[in-house]
């Protein structure tokens, strides 16, 4: 039996895991208000730059739960400072970029560095503290990990305004170091159950999301009727298809089918998929919009962010403690609804000569209405599944919220680049007009998948083992 930690080597713990995942949420947006300024050093078209994003998101979302799998069988404190020198490593090779391709591949291993980090922060903190005090420590965790979402934006555009963007990256050098040497002289080692690895299935799903994503991008370039098009898009519902039928009859399946038989489960990743890919989308091409049409600096432009990102810090706390008073349902569809109308209302003010006061009410409602929704469908799909099931289920939410960003930026990139270009603030706001439009249309549709959502629950989240 494992000994039980001390006072100091359970605060050592949480904040080394807290160091570590601020870092991988801290990456993931501080990009978003760099990207106009590196669009313009590679010469790149907003097609290939989203690629940057993507590519992070690809391998982070099909390795995650392979990486958590890794840290059981190989040892949790191992894997994780390995994975902190992946991503390191993978950091200062997207600093060197000296293209758009690079900088592309060096943001795929950055997203596998994440997948070994993320799922074993959680596993490290949650053995170090006993059950009662857990929710504490997860909730000082997770708080650590939002306040980097809420500020990325802001910081990327200050070291991009100030000391160029690959600065965004070179900064993870000494972070990262300092934070493998903590966790070598401070995590005690630990090891979970031997879990099968379920390559095939990493396979196929790596394969099919690929696929998809390249066909969907590929469509206004070569025609939705070539060859390479049609045959691309094929070729990945065939993937995905050959996905669900192997995991049906794996013996270790990475994604367990019988899961999606519960209704609270299934429309709660359905609702989390599609306002994740609104979100993300948004994210990629609102910085961009502030510095090309509406001419804000990087660092401009990622403050603006802000009555956007700052109400999940403020709505979140509050939706996560009336949930089990008002259902799951109510405050998804009213949150995605809410979503919608913001923006839908900027997707029809959006112009060269608008002042940005007239973003700051739609972001704000945008903001709040998917604050509402992010813990509820989570509380949903938690609540669905047994004590046992928790780690996995967290695992495919995850997954869901990082595949639904790369396909939500997938299609506003090629609504944009259907309707507009980034040569003239003029061309980049119609763009970026039809971009919102289909936003709007993602978050309808994550309403309307929250309907399914079963009436009011009782199942409170507090109360569920953190484990995952």
């Amino acid at each position: 039996m494992q000994e039980p930690y001390e006072k100091r080597e359970k605060s050592w713990t949480l904040g080394v895991t807290a160091l570590a995942s601020f870092m991988m949420a801290l990456d993931a947006l501080v990009l978003t208000t760099a990207f106009a300024t590196i669009r313009l050093d590679f010469r790149a078209s907003v097609e290939t730059l989203q690629w940057a994003v993507n590519a992070y998101n690809l391998t982070f979302a099909v390795l995650l739960l392979t990486g958590a799998a890794l840290g059981d069988r190989f040892g949790r404190r191992r894997m994780f400072a390995a994975g902190i020198a992946l991503f390191a490593l993978a950091s200062a090779a997207c600093a060197l970029a000296g293209s758009a391709g690079w900088l592309i591949a060096a943001r795929s291993v950055q997203g596998a560095g994440a997948a070994l980090v993320m799922p074993l922060a959680m596993a490290i903190l949650s053995g170090a503290y006993p059950k009662e005090e857990r929710a504490r420590a997860l909730g000082i965790f997770s708080g650590v990990t939002g306040f980097a979402l809420i500020v990325g934006p802001a910081i990327g555009g200050f070291v991009t305004e100030n000391f160029g963007w690959r600065w965004i990256f070179w900064i993870n050098l000494p972070i990262g170091l300092i934070a493998i040497a903590l966790v070598l002289a401070h995590l005690r080692e630990s090891f979970g159950p031997m879990a099968a690895l379920d390559i095939p299935g990493l396979v196929l799903v790596a394969v099919a999301a690929l696929a998809l994503v390249w066909g969907l991008l590929r469509g206004n370039v070569t025609g939705w009727a070539s060859f390479e098009v049609v045959c691309t898009l094929a070729a990945g519902l065939l993937f995905a298809v050959a996905f669900v039928f192997w995991e049906l009859r794996a013996r270790a399946p990475m994604i367990p089918m019988r899961l999606f038989r519960s209704r609270a489960f299934s429309a709660g990743i359905a609702a989390c998929v599609l306002f994740y890919a609104a979100m993300y989308g948004v994210l990629f091409l609102l910085p961009q919009f502030l510095q090309t049409a509406l001419g804000f600096g990087p660092l401009g432009a990622g403050l603006r962010l802000l009555p956007w990102t700052a109400t999940l810090f403020v709505t979140a706390p509050i939706a996560g403690s009336v949930v089990n008073k008002v259902g799951e349902r109510s405050l998804v569809v009213a949150g995605l609804l809410m979503q919608a109308a913001g923006l839908g209302w900027i997707a029809a003010t959006a112009s060269p000569d608008m002042a940005y006061s007239n973003l700051v009410a739609p972001l704000i409602l945008a903001g709040v209405g998917v604050s509402m929704a992010m813990p509820a469908t989570q509380n949903a799909i938690l609540g669905s599944v047994t004590v046992v099931e928790i780690g996995k289920a967290s695992g495919i939410l995850n997954m869901g919220r990082f595949l639904g960003g790369m396909f939500g930026i997938a299609l506003l990139v090629t609504v944009f680049n259907a309707c507009g270009t980034a040569n003239s603030p003029a061309n980049f706001s119609t763009g970026f007009a039809a971009a919102m439009t289909a936003a709007a249309a993602l978050s309808l549709l994550g309403a309307v998948a929250g309907l399914w959502l079963p009436a009011r629950r009782r199942v409170a989240l507090a109360s569920v083992p953190q484990g995952s």
